[in-house]
């Protein structure tokens, strides 16, 4: 069991650096225990303002306005530098093609999802 969890944390970790999350934001950090709640949980995705961010902020000792706007910053930075490709194959768009970025959930759940799926193989 700590095994799976500490391979589930490591593609985590993966695919966030991939998509350009530096890892010395504080909201790298959030993202990553938001997307390991996600996984386990898909129905805070739903509901990040009123479940996932206090939550959150009650694991860091922070508030939730806190927690939102770190991986708000989190997000945008890698929108800017990530890999495009991983971006295409995630949301089927990248900042390239003139869209916005993703939204905090959707960003999240679009990651937990994946998580999900390679960790099944």
């Amino acid at each position: 069991m700590i095994e799976e969890e500490k391979r589930v944390e490591q593609l985590i970790s993966e695919f966030m650096l991939d998509m350009g999350v530096p890892a010395h934001l504080k909201g790298y950090r959030y993202v990553r225990t938001a997307v390991l709640m996600a996984k386990s949980d898909m129905k805070v995705v739903g509901s990040v303002t009123k479940l996932l961010y206090p939550e959150i902020a009650k694991l860091y000792n922070t508030t939730d306005g806190k927690v939102e706007r770190a991986i708000r910053n989190a997000i945008e930075i890698s929108w800017e530098r990530g890999n495009k490709k991983t971006f295409e194959e995630m949301f089927g768009y990248c900042a390239e093609s003139g869209q916005g970025r993703p939204t905090n959930s959707e960003y999240i759940a679009a990651i937990a999802d994946a998580v999900r799926l390679k960790a099944a193989k």
